[in-house]
């Protein structure tokens, strides 16, 4: 399939979805969510996941505000129903994502990046839900991802008086795990993505999923999920492959 504003290269196991809305700083308007969506569903079988924007300028700087200026109560529910339906597609994906963010990540942008199990950030980066100063509120999931990844205190200061935080302040908080000079985001996110990639798929699909559970889940529910998990690899050709790598000495040649 083809997009005027979404892209889609694979490697080697690894999908990566490029926002190619440079003009407008590749913000999400309804068409590019659509698209996105579509690029998610084609990108099933990948191993990894990597989402970025075009250009060096901006990752994502957010849902389209022009788009979203005129449109009414159910117009904006049916918009905010659709970046859920996105962003929790690639929360639950069996692939791990990866968020190079490459610049501003404002609004919808900083909630993608949140989506994401990773999240690689260049130097230039700037992240922010910003959603305050434009008389609205994070609509795809930012007051809740947010303040479960940094705490309660910075998630309330980035919402309700809509700071943003620079690459380096970002990753002091835990909003970002990595962060890189512009000219080596590329290389530390392929590097990542590779690592990733060659991790039995199976057994990262269910770390991921119980992972997924923690937030969603009492303790007591977390801990049989996860042994159920644990205790449905075995006999796959991965647990078999890995177990007998390890006693053999030598590398598993995973599937």
């Amino acid at each position: 399939m083809s997009w005027d504003t979404i892209s889609l290269e694979r490697s080697d196991g690894v999908a990566t979805i490029t926002v190619d809305r440079p003009d407008s700083l590749n913000a999400l308007n309804r068409g590019t969510m659509l698209a996105l969506s579509e690029a998610i569903e084609e990108a099933e079988n990948a191993r990894v996941l990597v989402f970025t924007g075009a250009g060096e300028d901006s990752f994502v700087a957010g849902a389209d505000i022009g788009f979203m200026q005129e449109i009414g109560t159910d117009e904006a529910q049916a918009y905010a129903e659709l970046g859920h339906e996105i962003f929790r597609a690639i929360e639950t994906h069996d692939a791990p994502a990866i968020a190079a963010v490459n610049g501003y990540a404002f609004g919808g942008g900083c909630e993608l990046a949140l989506a994401c199990d990773f999240r690689v950030a260049s130097e230039n980066a700037l992240l922010g839900q910003t959603e305050i100063d434009l008389g609205i509120v994070p609509g795809w999931g930012g007051t809740q991802r947010l303040s479960r990844l940094v705490g309660d205190a910075v998630a309330r200061r980035m919402v309700l008086l809509g700071e943003r935080l620079d690459a380096d302040s970002a990753a002091e908080v835990g909003l970002v795990d990595e962060v890189v000079p512009q000219e080596d985001l590329e290389r530390a996110v392929s590097e990542l993505a590779d690592e990733l990639a060659e991790k039995p798929r199976f057994a990262l699909a269910a770390a991921k999923e119980a992972l997924n559970q923690v937030h969603e889940m009492p303790l007591s529910a977390g801990l049989e999920y996860e042994q159920r998990l644990w205790s449905g690899l075995f006999g796959t050709h991965d647990q078999r492959e890995g177990m007998a790598a390890f006693v053999e000495k030598r590398d598993p040649e995973f599937e």
